[in-house]
């Protein structure tokens, strides 16, 4: 049983997350957020914390940024894309139950202290941006740090923000 409670998108995302472990959710409703719903989230990181599991999409990460900016303190739970896909469709329904187990041992929280322990020169040095691979690297990168996939500005606010440490970025990159 997870302590936290897991924020997903819709309905089939609950459906998908409870055939993968025990646990309680809260529905966003998509990007609209039904009355009172950012409330009971609120009410649920005071409770026992709460970790944002949303599609790895355009409108899952609008709806990651705008739940962190109001709920700090937030965990994050990140699913690879092609993890997620099914007959064109993205989204964590489409997910196996060991994709949703492992996305979520991976939980990462975002810090509140503003961090500079990685650079551009370090995304550089490392192929992760600046050449034709690098948008395959990050993707990759992110899946094996549990960060999830994000373009150059994103990927390097995630190193900084989720407590990725030097020696855990070195490892990652030697796997790679």
């Amino acid at each position: 049983m997870i302590k936290e409670i897991i924020v997903v998108e819709g309905r089939d995302d609950v459906t998908a997350v409870k055939r993968a472990v025990k646990a309680e959710l809260i529905t966003t409703g998509g990007f609209g957020f039904p009355k009172g719903v950012m409330e009971r989230i609120k009410a649920a990181q005071e409770r026992c914390g709460v970790i944002i599991f949303t599609d790895p999409d355009f409108a899952g990460e609008k709806i990651r940024k705008k739940i962190a900016a109001e709920v700090p303190g937030c965990k994050h739970a990140f699913l690879p894309r092609e993890e997620a896909k099914k007959d064109g469709d993205i989204g964590i329904e489409n997910a196996t139950p060991k994709s949703i187990i492992a996305a979520l041992e991976k939980v990462r929280t975002e810090s509140t202290d503003k961090r500079d322990e990685f650079s551009q020169v370090d995304l550089i040095r490392n192929g992760l941006i600046g050449n034709e691979d690098a948008s395959h690297r990050r993707d990759e990168l992110g899946k094996i740090l549990g960060i999830g996939y994000g373009n150059a500005k994103q990927f390097l606010n995630r190193l900084n923000n989720y407590g990725v440490s030097r020696e855990e970025f070195e490892k990652a990159l030697e796997t790679l």
